[in-house]
């Protein structure tokens, strides 16, 4: 059983553990769109402009998707 705070305040609102959720979730997509869009990208040749700008948008599309899968099973255990 928790012992209450002092304070009287609880833990995190569930609105907190949502966002938390997602930028778990946005920053471990990213780190694995970083990985894998990488490699694809080496894999068809691209080089200087275009390899940044294709990882970069491997990214934040890896990074979106998955915090957002992150933020809606967050939202179901609140």
């Amino acid at each position: 059983m928790p012992v209450p705070s002092p304070r009287g305040h609880g833990g995190p609102s569930c609105f907190d553990k949502i966002k938390l959720g997602f930028m778990l979730g946005f920053c471990v997509g990213m780190s694995a769109g970083a990985i894998f869009g990488g490699f694809n990208c080496l894999r068809f040749g691209l080089r200087g402009r275009e390899l940044f700008q294709t990882v970069g948008k491997t990214m934040i599309q890896g990074g979106g998707t998955f915090g957002t899968f992150m933020a809606i099973g967050t939202g179901i255990r609140c």
